[in-house]
C-alpha cells in the first residue's frame, strides 16, 4: 500500500522533528534541569556566549536555536565547514543594524573547531562588544581545538549521548505526531525493533530518526519496523570515534592504561576499536614500541623486540593479515612483567644533567687523543675493565659535583630481579675494594 505523501516533503523527519520548547527537549538534564545553571539561564532568557561540546545527534543546534527563541535574538546559523571569515562579517555587519534596532544576534558557528586559531580571532572583537552571542557547537574537545583567547570568553557546557530510553522517547514522539512526524502511517515498532534501534543509534537521536524514516518508507502505512527492518535499512554503523580528535586520545589512552594495567583482554578490546575506526596502524604500532620502553621496560627486554617485530610484521603484510602481528604484541605487553624503573630513571638523569651542565669530566675518563691531552694527565688512572677476570673494577665515573648518583632501580620482577643481583654484586666488590 502506497505510503501517505508525508514521504515527499524535503525536509527530513529528524528537521521537522526539533523540539520547539525547552519542555520537548530531551536529555542533558545535567544542564538543564531545575536549577542548573544553563537550564535557569536560558529560561531566564539571559545566556552568554557558550560553547556546546557533544557528539553528534544530541541536540547542539537544537539547543541554540531553543536559546535564540527565549532570550528573543536573532538566530544565525553559520558552518565553519562551508563558511569563512567573509561571512563572518556579513553577519556581523547585519548584527550591528540589528543591535541598532534593540535586539541582539545569536550567532551559531556550528563545528567551530574547523575553524583554525586565527580563523578563530575573527569572533573575539564582536564577542567582546556584545555585537553577537557566539555559541559555538563542536564534537572535538574545546582544549585541543579553540584558540585560549576565545576559550576565556565563552562557558564550555559538555553534552551527553542520549540513553537508549531517551532516543526511545524521541522515536515514540514521532512515531505518535501526526503533525510533524510519522503519524499519520500508524506503524508498529516491535520490541525486537525498539531494542535494535535503541542500540545501533548510538546515542544519536538525529540517527535513530533517519533510521526510523527510511524503516518507515520501506515498510508503507500500517507497516511493521521490527529487527530485520531496522537490519535492512540502517547503512553499516560506523565507529562513534574519530582518528583526529577526543576520540583518539581516549582510546589510546585506554589501550595504553590496558597494556599498563596487564589485561590482556581489554587491551584487545581497545585495540579493534581503533582498527576498526580506522587508526593509522603504525601509529599503533609506535605506541606499543613506547608502551614496550616505558612500562615493560628491562623486566622483560624482548618486549621491545616483540613491539618493533609487530611493526615490521605490518609494514610487510599490511591490512588485514598485519593487524594480527599488533594483536599479537598488544596481548605480550599486557602479560608482560612491568617496570618503568628505567623510565623514572631517565627523568632523574635528565634532571641532574640540566642541574649540572657544565660539569667537568673526570680526568681519567677523559679522551687522551693527543701528545698534549696526554701530557696534560687526561685518561691517568683510567682502570681498563677486562683487565680483571670479572670485568668489573672499582673506579669513579661521575663528575665530583653530582650528588645524587643512583637513578636506577631495578624491580623485583622478570629479568629486574636479575640484573638487581648483578648490581648487588658488583655494589659488594665497591665496598670490598674501598674498605666498607
Amino acid at each position: 500500500m502506497t505510503a501517505p505523501s508525508l514521504f515527499s516533503t524535503p525536509e527530513p523527519l529528524a528537521a521537522r522533528m526539533r523540539p520547539r520548547r525547552l519542555e520537548e527537549y530531551v536529555g542533558q538534564t545535567h544542564l538543564l534541569g531545575a536549577g542548573k545553571a544553563l537550564g535557569d539561564a536560558i529560561r531566564r532568557g539571559d545566556v552568554g556566549s557558550i560553547i556546546l561540546w557533544g557528539p553528534p545527534g544530541v541536540g547542539k543546534t537544537t539547543l541554540a536555536r531553543l536559546i535564540a527563541e527565549y532570550t528573543d535574538r536573532a538566530f544565525v546559523a553559520f558552518s565553519a565547514v562551508t563558511e569563512g571569515v567573509a561571512r563572518v562579517r556579513e553577519i556581523i555587519a547585519e548584527a550591528e543594524e540589528r543591535r541598532g534596532t534593540g535586539r541582539g544576534t545569536i550567532l551559531f558557528c556550528d563545528e567551530i573547531h574547523r575553524f583554525n586559531r586565527a580563523q578563530q580571532d575573527a569572533f573575539l572583537p564582536h564577542v567582546e562588544r556584545g555585537t553577537v552571542t557566539l555559541i559555538g557547537a563542536t564534537t572535538e574537545n574545546p582544549s585541543f581545538e579553540l584558540n585560549a583567547a576565545l576559550l576565556s570568553r565563552t562557558r564550555v557546557y559538555v553534552l551527553e549521548p542520549l540513553t537508549p530510553a531517551e532516543v526511545m522517547v524521541v522515536v515514540d514522539r514521532a512515531l505518535e505526531d501526526r503533525e510533524r512526524g510519522l503519524g499519520n502511517l500508524e506503524l508498529v515498532l516491535t520490541e525486537d525493533g525498539r531494542a535494535s534501534l535503541g542500540e545501533a543509534s548510538d546515542g544519536d537521536a538525529r540517527r535513530a530518526l533517519s533510521v526510523l524514516e527510511a524503516c518507515a518508507q520501506q515498510v508503507g502505512l500500517r507497516g511493521t519496523i521490527d529487527r530485520n527492518a531496522i537490519a535492512e535499512a540502517l547503512a553499516r554503523r560506523l565507529p562513534a570515534y574519530d582518528k583526529s580528535g577526543e576520540g583518539h586520545y581516549n582510546l589510546i589512552s585506554a589501550l595504553h592504561k590496558a597494556i599498563r594495567g596487564s589485561d590482556p583482554q581489554a587491551a584487545l578490546y581497545w585495540l579493534a576499536r581503533m582498527v576498526e575506526g580506522g587508526e593509522d596502524r603504525l601509529f599503533l604500532a609506535r605506541r606499543m614500541v613506547r608502551m614496550a620502553i616505558e612500562d615493560v621496560g628491562l623486566a622483560d627486554p624482548n618486549a621491545l623486540q616483540v613491539a618493533l617485530a609487530a611493526k615490521e610484521t605490518y609494514d610487510f603484510l599490511g591490512s588485514p593479515e598485519g593487524e594480527l602481528a599488533l594483536a599479537h604484541a598488544a596481548v605480550y605487553l599486557a602479560t608482560a612483567p612491568k617496570s618503568n624503573r628505567v623510565y623514572v630513571a631517565w627523568k632523574a638523569a635528565m634532571a641532574a644533567a640540566k642541574e649540572t651542565p657544565a660539569a667537568p669530566v673526570p680526568i681519567h675518563l677523559r679522551s687522551p687523543a693527543s701528545g698534549l691531552l696526554i701530557d696534560l694527565g687526561y685518561g691517568k688512572d683510567y682502570r681498563y675493565a677486562f683487565d680483571d677476570p670479572s670485568a668489573y673494577v672499582v673506579q669513579e665515573y661521575f663528575p665530583e659535583v653530582v650528588k645524587e648518583r643512583k637513578y636506577y632501580e631495578p624491580g623485583e620482577f622478570g629479568f629486574e630481579k636479575k640484573i638487581a643481583e648483578r648490581l648487588e654484586w658488583w655494589a659488594e666488590r665497591a665496598r670490598k675494594g674501598s674498605g666498607t
